[in-house]
């Protein structure tokens, strides 16, 4: 009798540690998946910005056509993958730089309008700063 107890508790204790690790191991596989999705985004929606900045030193939305408006919508299908996976204070600093972008003109030697263009590339750092922290937070 004491035999089959010993074997029983044993049984419970390997079946025990199974599903732990087992467990343990399908929840580090989703945060690194998470991880790897945020990074993606984060990665399509700067490079989308960066783009459509360059783009807008010389024209305004709309005044270019399909060339200006792909890349709006790159930018904004990377931003809603942001919204639907990153944190608030990630995805506000998204959707004020996408609003900056929106209103960029181009610079045509004024400073106002450079000065303009250097603080939505600061907002660009912030943004890939707080990115970059919560992705090694998860």
């Amino acid at each position: 009798m004491e035999n089959i107890l010993s074997v029983a508790i044993g049984a419970v204790i390997g079946l025990v540690g199974a599903v732990f690790g087992s467990w343990f191991t399908a929840r580090r596989q989703d945060r690194m998946w998470l991880r790897e999705q945020k990074l993606k985004a984060g990665i399509n929606f700067s490079t989308a910005v960066v783009q459509l900045l360059d783009h807008l030193k010389d024209t305004q939305l709309g005044d270019d056509g399909p060339g200006a408006n792909e890349l709006v919508n790159r930018m904004q299908e990377a931003r809603s993958g942001l919204y639907l996976l990153c944190a608030d204070d990630t995805v506000d600093l998204a959707a004020a730089l996408a609003r900056r972008v929106w209103a960029t003109r181009p610079t045509e030697g004024r400073d106002d309008r450079r000065a303009e263009f250097r603080e939505t590339l600061e907002l660009l750092r912030r943004f890939t700063h707080q990115l970059r922290q919560e992705i090694a937070r998860s």
